[in-house]
């Protein structure tokens, strides 16, 4: 077990040192909220069911009889808790002898900052694994994939043709998205809303959505991702997505990325009696995923 005794610092038995420094850094506005919808749970799990509507109509001919069509369920997500959690244990000697409050008062912070990370990457990895089919959704296919099963046939949310991001790719991904049906070939009406890219691809990004006229051409057009207004949420560069020329568009659908609280974040102290040992933890559950798969669009780059 790991253990801070007077060894761990041994700079801060000793009076003198100007700065301890590397632990504090400014830190992000929390990312994830901006992509996932929060709810609180009160159960182990949380289930979504795809609930499947009806058909078009049919014509009915005099004297003949109306058409009856039957209401489906479709795939069901499992959304099971995970427990977090994370502590330090100190020394009696090491808080008695340690001369600096920055470093001895801190360390609970530093906790703060621990759970904060683990968040974002946790949520990140939707993204980072959303074309990786060892990570699938209820429907049994990973997140951005162009064979999702629906009553009507397999459909897709990924560009039909893999490119890095560009004015053009941006607008054919966005005709993808209006596009989109429901699971019984019934129109969606789905729009963009927000462009989620990695560092890498935010100047891009940014010249792509901000420019007046077409990007990068010498064409006297309008920019149609400007004038349109196609991104009313804007741009979120993500630094924790992994993939440097991966992106994508989140739309107005309801029910797609999910969050559920089971347990925010707690934070204990106590003393072990026979080592007089100060212990400091934090534990947390909650859980991350994905119900319909139309609130994201993407492409993972050329």
């Amino acid at each position: 077990m790991a253990v801070i005794n007077t060894g761990s610092h041994p700079k801060a038995l000793w009076p003198g040192v100007y700065k301890f420094w590397g632990t504090k850094y400014e830190q992000f506005e929390p990312i994830w909220p901006k992509m996932f919808e929060k709810r609180d749970s009160t159960k182990n799990y949380e289930e979504a069911v795809e609930a499947i509507g009806f058909g078009l109509m049919s014509v009915k001919n005099q004297g003949q009889a109306l058409t009856y069509d039957t209401a489906q369920q479709g795939p069901t997500s499992r959304f099971t808790h995970r427990t977090y959690s994370l502590g330090f244990m100190v020394t009696m000697e090491e808080i008695m002898d340690n001369q600096y409050e920055e470093v001895s008062f801190k360390r609970a912070n530093r906790l703060a900052k621990s759970v904060y990370e683990t968040e974002e990457v946790v949520h990140a990895n939707v993204f980072n694994r959303a074309f990786n089919s060892s990570f699938t959704g209820g429907d049994g296919v990973c997140l951005a994939s162009a064979s999702h099963p629906t009553a009507s046939g397999l459909q897709s949310n990924v560009l039909t043709v893999a490119s890095d991001i560009s004015e053009a790719a941006i607008e054919d991904l966005s005709v993808q998205i209006k596009n989109t049906t429901d699971s019984r070939g019934l129109r969606t009406l789905n729009k963009p809303r927000m462009l989620i890219v990695p560092p890498s691809l935010e100047p891009d990004a940014y010249r792509i959505l901000k420019s007046v006229l077409q990007n990068d051409t010498p064409n006297n057009a309008v920019n149609y991702i400007k004038a349109s207004g196609m991104f009313p949420e804007g741009i979120v560069c993500n630094p924790y997505l992994t993939d440097t020329d991966a992106w994508f568009i989140k739309t107005d659908c309801m029910d797609g990325l999910i969050h559920f609280t089971r347990m925010a974040p707690e934070y204990a102290m106590d003393n072990d009696f026979d080592t007089k040992n100060a212990k400091s933890a934090v534990v947390c559950r909650w859980i991350e995923g994905w119900m319909d798969w139309r609130q994201l669009f993407s492409s993972q780059g050329a």
